[in-house]
């Protein structure tokens, strides 16, 4: 039987496996108790925020798939209890998988308790699919969908909806919030801690003053819903603090929403930030110059370059800033194609998967309480799924206040980019959508920071497949390999993976 040498691991609840994530995370904290930290030169209000990189960095030695340093390396071992293993062996054996590397590398990654409905339920990967997906593509998917069934739904959710949910509201309790004017709905969505019934609440908001500092002062009268909506369309956000675009590789959104700040009058700095250095910038953007020259000069903001947002207390540039975004704003998020892989594939997906999760966790030092994430995604795609948004901004206290569709929003017409090479010759064009995706379908999901004060759980974190697993498998194009040929494949794809994983950029 094959098996995948290093299991993907999760940082997850603390129900997991001992062996795995808890005497993982012993194991990180006893290090960091030693001062084994990667972030010693950080003042110590920073270290959460890269304490998901120095974390990383200590799974993938427990999962085997780098080396541990120093002079006494020990050679990894499994870490699955053996029940566990046992469990995950039957699973693919019941499919006929169990020689299925990449099959394996997604079921180790399972929680015990998802392992367990997984295999108790009636789904199988189907082997022959027409469309040409593999049976750990499409296991992949399902496990995506059927987490996704316990979450809202990633099309448009006013904030009444998503309170409903956050809540576990009845429905005659929604019915009332629904004909409540601005200011009471918007006492209740601001107070409402689930100690008092709605009906309560509903009196004590309509014997309270407007807010003028929260926003209810403004059309008090007005339906609520569609009044609280309003605020997040035409981006009425903190003028006095500052703002922080992440990803906007022509910066062409970043000229946008400087611009609509200071028409209104914003006193706050708006902070531009982009993944690629000025160099391939220029390659792929003749205008990029000219465009940062009218943003430093014209609308107080300052542009970075080669900024990871998933790291970013590494970034000197952030110094002074703890506390001071109050709106930040990460459009079409995506960790870059990998050549013969779709995005939804687990040999890749974990990439767009982490990405979320660690941007979230990144932010947290740099949010001011109340503060604005809004970050711009299509709700039907694979790579970057509305399920990692949503969760990856819950597990860092970023409460999900509404959805509302692209189209809507007051920012929306700005030159679109691939951010990627392709963008020297051709582009999406100021707003239209991507070949692959329905414009109709592309959303805003909108988040508050509400720190609560307590210490968070871990940051979700998927290891990638190791070596093992690339050179069994004939996922994607891997297949088309053999011999010399297979063995560069898989040593070019796994130290790209590497790279990346370690916050190194690749191409």
């Amino acid at each position: 039987m094959v098996s995948a040498a290093a299991p993907g691991v999760e940082v997850e609840e603390e129900e997991h496996e001992e062996q795995t994530v808890e005497a993982a995370q012993r194991r990180m904290n006893a290090a960091d108790e030693d001062g084994d930290d990667d972030g010693e030169d950080v003042e110590d209000s920073l270290k959460e925020s890269i304490s998901g990189s120095v974390k990383v960095r200590k799974l993938l030695e427990n999962a085997g798939i780098i080396e541990s340093g120093g002079p006494n390396k020990k050679q990894k071992v499994d870490h699955l209890r053996p029940a566990h293993r046992l469990k995950i062996q039957q699973c693919a054996a019941k499919w006929g998988l169990q020689n299925d590397p990449a099959v394996l590398y997604v079921i180790e990654q399972l929680k015990p308790e998802v392992l367990k409905q997984l295999f108790e339920s009636n789904y199988m990967p189907d082997k022959h699919n027409i469309q040409n997906k593999t049976p750990a593509d499409l296991l992949n998917r399902h496990l995506s969908e059927v987490k996704e069934r316990s979450l809202p739904g990633g099309g448009p959710l006013d904030a009444i909806s998503v309170f409903k949910f956050r809540w576990k509201l009845q429905e005659t309790e929604v019915l009332l919030l629904r004909k409540l004017n601005h200011k009471d709905v918007l006492h209740i969505l601001n107070n409402y801690d689930g100690t008092k019934p709605v009906p309560e609440m509903i009196e004590q908001a309509g014997a309270a003053e407007p807010d003028y500092e929260g926003g209810s002062s403004a059309v008090p009268d007005g339906p609520g819903a569609t009044t609280v909506g309003r605020f997040m369309r035409l981006e009425l956000i903190d003028p006095v603090a500052d703002a922080c675009i992440f990803g906007d590789a022509n910066l062409t959104f970043a000229i946008k929403l400087a611009i609509h700040r200071k028409v209104l009058g914003h006193v706050g700095r708006t902070i531009s930030t982009t993944f690629e250095n000025a160099e391939t910038l220029r390659e792929r953007y003749n205008e990029i110059d000219k465009t940062i020259a009218d943003l430093e000069e014209n609308y107080f903001s300052e542009v970075w370059h080669e900024v990871d947002c998933t790291r970013i207390a590494t970034h000197k540039q952030f110094e002074g800033y703890e506390g001071a975004f109050g709106a930040v704003y990460y459009n079409f998020p995506h960790s870059g194609a990998v050549r013969g892989f779709f995005d939804g594939h687990p040999f890749v997906r974990w990439r767009h998967e982490n990405l979320m999760h660690l941007f979230f966790r990144a932010l947290t030092k740099y949010m001011k309480p109340g503060g604005v994430v809004k970050v711009a995604s299509n709700m039907s795609a694979v790579g970057v799924r509305y399920s990692d948004i949503v969760t990856g901004a819950e597990r860092s206290e970023f409460d999900h206040a509404e959805t509302f569709p692209f189209t809507d929003w007051a920012l929306h017409r700005y030159g679109r980019s691939y951010g990627d090479r392709r963008d020297a010759h051709k582009r999406p064009g100021e707003g239209e959508n991507y070949n692959a995706q329905k414009q109709s379908m592309d959303m805003v999901y909108c988040f508050r920071y509400a720190p609560t004060g307590k210490k968070m759980q871990p940051p979700h974190f998927t290891c990638p497949p190791a070596k093992s697993v690339l050179a069994s498998s004939t996922e994607g194009p891997l297949g088309n390999y053999h011999g010399e040929n297979k063995n560069r494949a898989v040593e070019e794809l796994y130290t790209r993976f590497l790279n990346e994983v370690q916050g190194v950029h690749v191409g």
